[in-house]
């Protein structure tokens, strides 16, 4: 199971970090990311973290701003997300996969978290 955390109300320009915690099976899945669904908008994703290579990748447009990374002490994945825009207003949801290809790909994504809202205004 994944369960997010983290989420809440910002200023433009400000920051959140958001926090995936996994149970032990589902960490062990190789790929955990981090995607959001915006109001009006499909779920896209933004970032991706491959656990035993700690490879990440990121959507064009989080670049720079956020930062995925890992505690395997604790299982958790983080989203540091930095300059925050009234754009980035979301609910963010973590999920996992095992190889995920392409990374973006939803559908590749087999378990998910219940989502955190984070607004910007």
């Amino acid at each position: 199971q994944l369960v997010e955390s983290g989420g809440g109300s910002v200023q433009p320009g400000g920051s959140l970090r958001l926090s995936c915690a996994a149970g032990r099976y589902t960490y062990k899945r190789n790929c955990m990311g981090w995607f959001r669904q915006r109001p009006g908008k499909d779920r896209e994703a933004l970032a991706v973290l491959w656990i035993g290579g700690a490879t990440t990748t990121y959507a064009d447009s989080v670049k720079g701003r956020f930062t995925i990374s890992r505690d395997n002490a604790k299982n958790t994945v983080y989203l540091q997300m930095n300059s925050l825009k009234s754009e980035d207003t979301a609910l963010y949801y973590c999920a996992c996969a095992a190889d995920p290809s392409p990374w973006w790909l939803l559908a590749q994504y087999n378990y998910w978290g219940q989502g955190t809202q984070v607004t910007v205004s």
